[in-house]
Order: structure tokens, then sequence, then C-alpha cells
């Protein structure tokens, strides 16, 4: 019965990409749409990312921020003023030529990301120092026209938040940018149960316009590391490209300094490929559509156990995110199965003996463990279960990426990782990009951060030898 029920989910030994696959259509996260590249995010799916969205968007507001919303389609000659920018997001814009029958008199770009846009609005907006900061995120949805795609990772259209600020000044505009990796990181461990790596991208891998882009990167179930955030220190490149003046206290006129950041539905995906099993999804309870599902077993005593089940979901609803599956048509064991697949935290069973008993049972998904509750306690125990279950997903994920974090100055050892291993890789690198390129050329893996939380030590370059004080960590990235 159990090996049915999981036959149609490929191991995920066996063939990694196909079980993500598998797992995403099984459980109902989303499905492949008629347009190339582009998905449909299911009912399921979009309540995980609705979770996600609000738990963001109330840090985002505490420390200050508004949101508002600019439109899809970007004027040619917007993207244009901004070379190296523009030049970075070429291949993967999508172009509107005509309206109805009529050819436009300029192209319209569809939203790859809103830098230009809101730019050109903010040198509308800002004249004096009395406007600054200007704190501003939008959630919205963004087209990249990708060459490969793959649900939730890479798709030609995608769902995000980007957060664009102005500031009088680089310190203000530095101290912006890293508070919101710290917030990024706080979303993603405290809530995601994913571990990350924090730190800065080289200038080959930094957005294409930024002075600095920062990031947090997390290691998936294969071995291959994700971005899971990145906040850019825009710099005044934008503020000149798009004329972003204001009238100081000082009575001259000056270029403000900016900062983008942003996180997308990439981050459903990383939660799929770290947590995971063979079984399908693992949900954190934090994020979980369902903490927890209520399985009356039935029988002979239906109305009896039935009365009992929504007495339970009464006492719990205004305090758990709880649902019942009373339906007839299936069987306790199918419906065990199920939800397990779909990653909920916490199974709770009720019968007539465990009535007889005055107890229900309490099954955790991440460990498979049972325990036997008496209803009056049932309350206090599921929610010390959901924060076990929240932490214990967390350390698990956090062994997982330690294990595979592994370290050498030695070329040759470098490309017998990568190739049997992969995991992050530390290694001593002199800051060329000649010699980042060769990584990548010979590996296939990118240098993925220079990391913040590294004791300085020197050590030669891993490509040329020179001495070197900085350690990087590479991988090969989705």
């Amino acid at each position: 019965m159990e090996n049915d029920f999981v036959k149609e989910i490929t191991s995920k030994t066996e063939d990694f990409s196909q079980w993500y696959v598998d797992v995403i259509l099984k459980t109902e996260l989303a499905d492949y749409s008629p347009v190339r590249g582009c998905m449909v995010i299911r009912p399921y799916g979009y309540a995980l990312w609705e979770n996600i969205q609000k738990l963001l968007d109330d840090r985002l507001k505490a420390t200050g921020h508004k949101n508002a919303y600019f439109p899809l389609f970007i004027p040619e000659s917007l993207l244009q003023k901004e070379s190296e920018h523009v030049e970075g997001f070429a291949p993967e814009v999508a172009w509107v030529t005509h309206g109805g029958d009529e050819e436009l008199a300029e192209r319209l770009a569809v939203r790859p990301t809103s830098e230009t846009i809101i730019c050109n609005m903010y040198s509308k907006w800002i004249k004096s120092w009395r406007d600054l900061p200007v704190l501003i995120n939008q959630w919205c949805n963004v087209v990249r026209w990708e060459k490969s795609t793959k649900p939730f990772l890479r798709t030609a259209e995608f769902l995000w938040q980007e957060g664009h600020t102005a500031h009088r000044t680089d310190t203000e505009a530095e101290e912006e940018t890293l508070r919101i990796l710290d917030i990024y990181q706080d979303l993603v461990e405290k809530d995601l149960s994913l571990p990350v790596i924090k730190g800065v991208k080289s200038e080959s891998e930094k957005f294409a316009g930024a002075l600095k882009t920062y990031t947090i990167e997390a290691l998936m179930g294969d071995g291959r590391a994700l971005q899971a955030g990145t906040s850019h220190n825009l710099g005044q490149h934008f503020a000149k490209a798009y004329d972003i003046t204001y009238l100081d206290t000082d009575g001259q006129l000056k270029y403000v300094w900016q900062t983008s950041w942003g996180v997308t539905t990439r981050l459903i995906g990383a939660i799929v490929m770290v947590h995971g099993d063979d079984r399908g999804l693992k949900l954190p309870p934090v994020i979980a559509p369902i903490q927890a599902i209520l399985v009356p077993i039935l029988g002979k005593q239906k109305e009896t156990v039935l009365a009992k089940a929504d007495e339970i979901l009464a006492q719990l609803k205004d305090d758990i995110r709880i649902e019942i599956d009373s339906r007839d048509e299936y069987t306790p064991g199918w419906k065990f199965n199920e939800w397990e697949m779909r990653g909920v935290p916490v199974r709770i069973e009720i019968g007539p003996k465990d009535i007889q008993k005055h107890q229900v049972v309490l099954v955790r998904r991440d460990t498979g463990e049972k325990y036997f509750v008496d209803e009056s306690e049932l309350l206090p125990r599921l929610k010390e279960l959901l924060d076990d279950i929240q932490n214990n997903m967390f350390l698990q994920a956090k062994k997982f990426m330690d294990d595979n974090i592994r370290e050498t100055d030695n070329f040759e050892e470098f490309r017998e990782i990568i190739e049997a291993k992969r995991g992050f890789i530390k290694s001593h690198w002199c800051g060329s990009p000649d010699c980042e390129k060769h990584i990548k050329e010979q590996t296939g893996a990118t240098l993925r951060c220079i990391p913040f939380s590294e004791e300085l030590n020197t050590g030669k370059c891993i490509i040329c030898g020179k001495e070197s004080n900085t350690t990087a960590y590479f991988a090969k990235s989705y």
C-alpha cells in the first residue's frame, strides 16, 4: 500500500531532478502552463508563498518600508539609460512591439526588474534632503526569457518582492543594504529552516549596474547551491543615469545613493529540495499552509468519532492552521500517506479507542515519531511539537550543509570534489577575474560569495598561487 502510493515519486537518490519535479506536481504546488517556461502556482503552493510573503512583509514594514506598485511595461529608452544594466539583462528581456494591430512607436520591455522605471519616478519625486530616505517595496511578477526552466527555480515569469530605496549618503545606503540582508537571513533561517552562508558577490557575479551585491547562499539536497536572496548597494550609478538629485542642507545639489533587493518564489523550490524526501514534502511549521491535519478513524462509530473530531477542530483552529480529512471514500492509511506527501508537519489521529482513553495520537512528519497525548494537554503539546519540528528541520539542514563544506587550495582536488561530491568548496582566491573565470570554465563551479564570517587567514590562490587572505565559497548552482 505505502509503496504503491509513492511509486509516482522518483527516488531522490536515483534522479534528484526528476524527484523534484514529481514532488511539485504530485503535491499540487504547481503545474506546467501552455506558455513555454511558465508555471501555474496551484492553491497549495500559493498558500505557501502567501505565508512567506506575510512574514517578510511584516519585517519590511517594521523597518519603515512601504509598499507601492509600478508598471509592468518599461519603455526601451528608459532601459537604455544605464548601459551596464541593460547589457546584463538584454538576453532575457521580453519585448512588446504591438498594441492590438498597431506597431508601437517605441518597444516596451516586460519588466525583468524595475530599477529603470522606479528611478525615472524617483527623479520626479525627490527634490530635497527632506524627501529622503525613500523606502519603497513592491510585490509583483517579473519576466525573464530563460532558455532552460524548472518550476520555481528558474521560470520565464516568477513572483517576487523588490525593494528600492534612496538615501542621502553612501553610509546610509550601505547600512540599508546590510540591514535587508540580515532580514533575509532571519526569514530564511528562522521561518523556512534553511541555513545560509552570507557574503558579498565577486565583481563578475554582482547585479548589473550595482556597486556591491550581497547574498545569502543555501545548499540544496543534491549539493548544488541556490542564491536565496540578494541585496544590492547601487551606489550612484542609477542616480547619475536617471538624474536623481536633491538639494542638501549645505545648498548643494547632490545625487542620491540607492539600494535594491529581492527574494522570489524560488524559495519554495529551496524548501522542496532541502527538506523533502522520497515520500514527498516536509514543510517547516511556520510557513506550512496546514500545520496539523486531523484524521478521524471512522469505522462503525462514525458519528461519535466525527463529533469528537469536530470538537477537537473547534478547540485548535484559533491557534493552529488545522484542517480535518473526514472523506469517506478514502481509507485512513491512504489519508496518512496523502498528508505525509504534502508535508503537513503533524498528523492528529482520533478513533474509538482514543475517545475511550481521552487521548489523541500525534505523528511527526519530520521523524515519524508517534505520541499519545491526553486531550486536556493537546494544544500546549501540539504547539511545543511544532516548535520542535521547526528547530529540528533547521538543525538537520544545517548538519547537511556543514557536512558538505570542504576546504582545499589544490585545484585537482577541487575538481574531484566538484565531480564526485559537489557541495560548497572553500578556497583561497587572489581576486583576479581570470582565476575566477578559469575555475568556472574548468569545473562549472561559480564563486558563490566571499563570506562575512570567516576569519582572515593567508594562503595561496587556488589557480595562480599568489598570496591571498580572501577565502571564497565555490559551488555548482541553480
